[in-house]
Formats: structure tokens, sequence, C-alpha cells
């Protein structure tokens, strides 16, 4: 984590009879996700996150599966791939 010189100065917000404060000031925007910690003096720190689906964190996880997805990728964008017909004979019933 930056020390608090790396933080700037964004303004001042009051918080509401909910007790909410809008960020939009700083540059969130609606459906923004962060993680937050607070200091012991009361700081906020606020951290930007991205949530992905669990069936992707293979893809994250993984190294090697991430480097034959980036391959497969560009050689789609290249237009050097081959249509192999349908796979949907190998496809499990939704009921199993």
């Amino acid at each position: 984590m930056k020390g608090k010189e790396s933080f700037v100065p964004a303004g001042e917000v009051v918080a509401d009879e909910r007790a909410r404060i809008s960020f939009g000031k700083a540059g969130v925007r609606r459906d923004d996700r962060y993680a937050i910690a607070v200091s012991d003096e009361g700081e906020i720190l606020l951290t930007p996150l991205v949530s992905i689906p669990k069936r992707e964190l293979l893809v994250w996880e993984n190294s090697l599966v991430r480097e034959q997805l980036a391959e497969g990728l560009r050689q789609s964008a290249a237009g050097e791939t081959v249509e192999l017909g349908s796979f949907g004979q190998f496809a499990e019933d939704e009921g199993e």
C-alpha cells in the first residue's frame, strides 16, 4: 500500500441523513466496486475492485491457460481458425 503522500485532495463531502457519502468528485461512477479499509485514525481507504465469475478464476490463476487463451484470441482475430462444426454431441443435458 502506498503512503499518505500519494493521496491527492479531491474536495469535501458531508454524509446525508442515512450516513451515505457521495464520491462523484473523486471520479467514482455508478456500480463501481471498492474494498474499504479504515485506519486507527479514522481514515478511509477505498481500493477499486473488479469482480469476475468464479468459473473464470482459472484463467487468472493459471499462466498456461492465460497464454493459450491469448494465443487463441490472437489466432481468431488474424483469421487463422478452422471451422470444425458443432460440438453439441459432447454437451451434457442440463438435468445431469
